[in-house]
């Protein structure tokens, strides 16, 4: 077992979400060390790590699993989410785990687990979880209508915008939700797509629902300047 110092951190997983996880910790110059089974996802990898299976006891102590204080479980299959949460669980009571749900079927296996929060939506997970790590959140997850997250003082919700809303043809730069009012657009549905990559450049178009988050407080600001006014 490698000797780390207690309070590190434990990524189960490398996929699409842990990846962003790892890009939000590296950026912040949190210590971490990441765990998956496929040594292609790792290759290359400029970060602490280890390959090997996550549900496994003995890879979690390699991973300092006792000593962590946070555990992010990523990975792609609710039944090993389970497993993980549950084997992490008891090998460091202590320690506060944040798991990935695939499955909104599967939060409360996974709170029952061991979890200390769940979250479900993808587009939000590997921000939200890696905010949550960051701010120390004290809040439990609740499943909502059309899988969106509400966690204690921070809210996503969905805007429907109409031909004379003020937010109609605007860029997201222009917009500047997040200097305006405390605001980021985390997504857009138009139609059967699904947009998660918001640019600068990314216009809002009629008929788009979109996908903001924000705190209680930025989120009414929000509410009084682009959607009661347009009602």
């Amino acid at each position: 077992m490698n000797e780390r110092g207690d309070g590190h951190l434990i990524v189960l997983g490398c996929g699409d979400v842990g990846k962003r996880v790892i890009e939000t910790l590296q950026h912040a110059g949190i210590n971490f060390i990441v765990v998956d089974s496929d040594p292609d996802k790792l290759e290359n990898a400029d970060f602490e790590h280890i390959i090997g299976n996550a549900t496994e006891e003995d890879i979690l102590m390699d991973a300092g699993i006792e000593t962590a204080s946070e555990v992010i479980i990523t990975l792609n299959d609710d039944t090993d989410v389970i497993f993980a949460t549950l084997i992490a669980r008891g090998l460091n009571p202590k320690s506060t785990i944040i798991s990935r749900a695939n499955s909104y079927r599967s939060i409360d296996k996974i709170y029952k687990a061991g979890a200390d929060y769940v979250a479900s939506l993808s587009i939000v997970a590997g921000q939200m979880l890696a905010r949550m790590t960051s701010h120390c959140l004290e809040a439990a997850c609740k499943k909502m209508d059309e899988d969106i997250m509400l966690y204690e003082g921070i809210d996503i919700e969905k805007h429907h915008v109409t031909g004379g809303s003020n937010l109609n043809g605007k860029t997201v730069e222009e917009l500047n939700l997040r200097k305006s009012v405390g605001c980021t657009i985390i997504g857009i549905e138009r139609g059967e797509e699904i947009i998660t990559d918001i640019l600068p450049s990314t216009t809002i178009e009629e008929n788009d629902v979109i996908a903001v988050v924000g705190g209680k407080e930025e989120i009414n600001l929000f509410k009084e300047k682009y959607v009661k006014k347009n009602k």
